[in-house]
């Protein structure tokens, strides 16, 4: 299924579910997580793999009305945890963004879900609970203790296809592939950055 819906409505789906997605991270000794993706398609085609797709205008599908459910985004860590996707990127790789890269109004609303998301759910946006898939995938959040980091299968960032999602988003603030930065232009610190700020703007609590 597919459903456009509301950010109001993102931030009521999650606070519903947020009991249930709290006990299932509990199942795997850690607290919820929220991973951030790219299709690897077009600017519109949904994805039954993530909970949340947002397409190149900006608008919000959900492919379940329950937000708790599990689905199959992010390899090993896919319990208590909701995966957003962003339309886009078809092929690219960990590297490159493809054909179809990210708009500015899907990185915008990305960072709003993001925040209404961690609001609902009761989670700091850090890296410890926001991830990008190329985060998640060398364990960046201090090693979930799942998987060996996905580097670890080949010579260079990630496998070279998907893995690296977001690791750069092609805008002023992310401009390039520099998957070990710590100046703040890698595309996960950018979205956690527009979503903090998000969420000051709203005073949220």
């Amino acid at each position: 299924m597919k459903r456009e819906v509301t950010i109001d409505e993102i931030e009521n789906m999650a606070a519903s579910a947020r009991e249930t997605i709290w006990n299932k991270a509990k199942t795997e000794g850690r607290e919820p997580k929220i991973y951030l993706h790219w299709t690897a398609g077009n600017h519109t085609t949904v994805f039954e793999d993530y909970h949340i797709n947002i397409t190149g205008d900006g608008s919000i599908y959900v492919t379940t009305d329950d937000l708790s459910e599990t689905k199959s985004h992010t390899w090993r860590r896919n319990t208590g945890s909701i995966g957003i996707a962003l339309c886009c990127c078809y092929g690219g790789g960990s590297a490159s963004l493809g054909g179809f890269p990210p708009t500015a109004k899907q990185i915008e609303v990305m960072a709003q879900v993001i925040d209404r998301i961690a609001t609902a759910l009761w989670l700091t946006i850090d890296k410890a609970h926001v991830m990008s898939h190329g985060e998640a995938a060398n364990n960046e959040d201090g090693g979930v203790g799942t998987h060996k980091p996905y580097s670890w299968w080949n010579d260079g960032y990630g496998d070279g296809d998907t893995r690296g999602d977001l690791e750069y988003l092609g805008t002023a603030e992310s401009p390039a592939y520099r998957p070990w930065a710590t100046d703040g232009s890698r595309g996960g610190d950018v979205l956690r950055g527009k979503a903090n700020w998000y969420k000051h703007q709203r005073g949220a609590r």
